[in-house]
């Protein structure tokens, strides 16, 4: 007897999953089944793979955004660092040039500003303006502490608020950047005055008003 007649050995079990049945050349049942199933699952992992797709996409263009937010921000930053550089040693410079401009504002009030001496000064003016120097100060103008210096001090009933009345040296500006205050001499309204004169027009308004005023004579 062979082995397999004694029950040694199994007979391989054959499974046709063949979908068309090869004898009559139709389709089997369940086949229609079977292949939906498949679809549906090969559906929902392109639609898995389309999520995590979307999902990195969205993070990278998140990462993305984010670096050019910051070198952008990096850009404007050593922009405004390179500008108050300059502006720092345009205005170094500048500073040690006053007191020679000093000399020369001082040299054109007493009419020695002449010859070669002249043309120098106006070179000079030229170049610091260029540079964006600017002077201020004018008599008259309302005294303001953070732009004027007060070295003189007084009281006066022509003003009716502290006023600039004499400009002892001219304040120079970069922009909005004080380089150096104007120094000036400041009159204060001066109120006893100005109370005086009110209580004189007063009295003469009063006198006026008196029986005599009209000039005829009193009838008492």
């Amino acid at each position: 007897m062979t082995p397999r007649e004694n029950g040694f050995e199994e007979e391989p079990v054959i499974r046709d999953n063949r979908k068309i049945d090869p004898e009559t050349g139709r389709a089997r049942e369940g086949a229609g089944e079977q292949a939906a199933e498949a679809g549906a699952g090969r559906q929902e992992g392109t639609a898995a793979t389309e999520a995590a797709a979307s999902d990195l996409l969205a993070e990278r263009t998140a990462d993305l955004q984010r670096l050019q937010a910051e070198y952008s921000n990096y850009r404007k930053r050593v922009e405004r660092d390179r500008i108050t550089v300059r502006e720092q040693a345009v205005a170094s410079v500048l500073g040690e040039l006053l007191p020679v401009l000093d000399d020369i504002g001082r040299a054109r009030d007493h009419g020695e500003l002449t010859g070669g001496f002249a043309k120098v000064s106006e070179s000079l003016e030229s170049a610091v303006a260029k540079l964006g120097l600017s002077t201020y100060g004018t008599k008259g103008d309302p005294f303001d502490p953070t732009v004027h210096e007060a070295l003189l001090h007084s009281y006066s009933a022509e003003v009716t608020e502290p006023t600039c009345v004499e400009i002892l040296q001219p304040g120079y500006r970069i922009g909005d950047r004080i380089l150096r205050p104007a120094r000036v001499a400041v009159a204060e309204p001066d109120e006893s005055a100005a109370a005086e004169e009110a209580s004189a027009q007063a009295g003469g308004a009063t006198g006026s008003d008196g029986p005599h005023a009209s000039g005829e004579p009193d009838e008492s």
